[in-house]
């Protein structure tokens, strides 16, 4: 049976959500977990000549935040007051000008729930005019209307990351629709729609992991990625401990096959291992990070831009 499934991703048919269970249901470092990897690998492998991709993200702001997502440093309940920051405009615009472009495909400007919209736009059009046209800026901010993704279209944003979260509305304080109808609001515009099945626990079920990759295949998710959850010191779900990088890798084989993204596929942590499991492309980060304690994540928890591309130099993929 899962040979059969690996074939049939191979020949780049779709598979349904009884396939996908199955491959999620393999056991891990079986000989079938080294089949999935490997066939994984291989489309990625044969995917726009072995191209691999490098974004970076800085996030603006550190703050006690509204969504108070149960797995976030940031969240309202568990904020460290010595962890309050934000950058101002120069200071992001100095970031960015000291940055490697020739290295990087996109960049990624992050903030909190409570982050004023317009405050992101105005430097969003500043970032904008500093990058070459080979970088694609992104948005990762809170939900937003209609109205405000073409806002951000129009300011010079390709596209915006944005998910429905694992267990929205119960780990976290925002209701399912309304990510949704953000989901509609960045397709709407012509935005290009980055997703992530995060952030990935013991606890969450493979039904509810599978969910997310149909999901994402409906909005034609062209950059996917998979991460896990990280528990920093009071994250609310410490209870139930962490998954192992082979799990995660697992889990991004499955994503690579069942979601097909025409351009990239990520693991988040960055892991060697993810290479092995169809991953093209890595996060660098700066500034703040919800899955980091210390506001300037370059110097603790995140990858540099360096790391990124070795890593994916190592496994054969050639960069810009």
């Amino acid at each position: 049976m899962i040979r059969q499934i690996l074939k049939k991703a191979t020949n780049n048919e779709v598979l349904n959500e009884k396939e996908a269970l199955e491959l999620l249901s393999i056991t891990n470092l079986s000989t079938s977990y080294f089949e999935l990897l490997s066939t994984a690998h291989a489309i990625s492998k044969a995917h726009d000549q072995s191209k691999g991709y490098v974004f970076l993200q800085i996030g603006l702001n550190a703050a006690p935040c509204s969504g108070n997502c149960k797995f976030c440093s940031m969240r309202m309940d568990g904020f460290h007051d010595d962890m309050q920051m934000e950058l101002s405009k120069e200071e992001v615009i100095e970031k960015v000008v000291s940055l490697p472009f020739h290295k990087l495909d996109s960049l990624f400007l992050m903030t909190t729930a409570d982050y004023p919209f317009q405050r992101f736009l105005d430097i969003g059009k500043a970032v904008k005019c500093l990058l070459p046209s080979h970088i694609k800026l992104i948005a990762n901010i809170k939900d937003f209307t209609l109205t405000q993704a073409q806002a951000l279209k129009d300011a010079g944003f390709y596209g915006a990351y944005h998910i429905v979260r694992l267990r929205e509305g119960i780990d976290t304080a925002i209701p399912v629709k309304k990510r949704i109808q953000t989901l509609d609001a960045i397709k709407s515009v012509g935005l290009e729609l980055y997703y992530c099945i995060e952030p990935i626990g013991p606890e969450h079920t493979y039904e509810e992991i599978v969910k997310e990759m149909l999901r994402a295949r409906e909005y034609d998710v062209k950059v996917m990625a998979v991460m896990a959850r990280v528990n920093t010191s009071d994250c609310a779900l410490k209870e139930y401990g962490e998954i192992d990088d082979f799990e995660l890798a697992k889990i991004a084989a499955v994503t690579r096959l069942v979601c097909n993204p025409s351009i990239s596929m990520n693991m988040h942590e960055p892991r060697s291992l993810g290479i092995l499991a169809g991953v093209n492309q890595l996060y660098a980060e700066c500034g703040s990070n919800p899955r980091d304690e210390c506001n300037e994540t370059e110097y603790h928890r995140g990858w540099n831009i360096d790391q990124a591309c070795n890593l994916l130099l190592q496994g054969g993929y050639h960069l810009n």
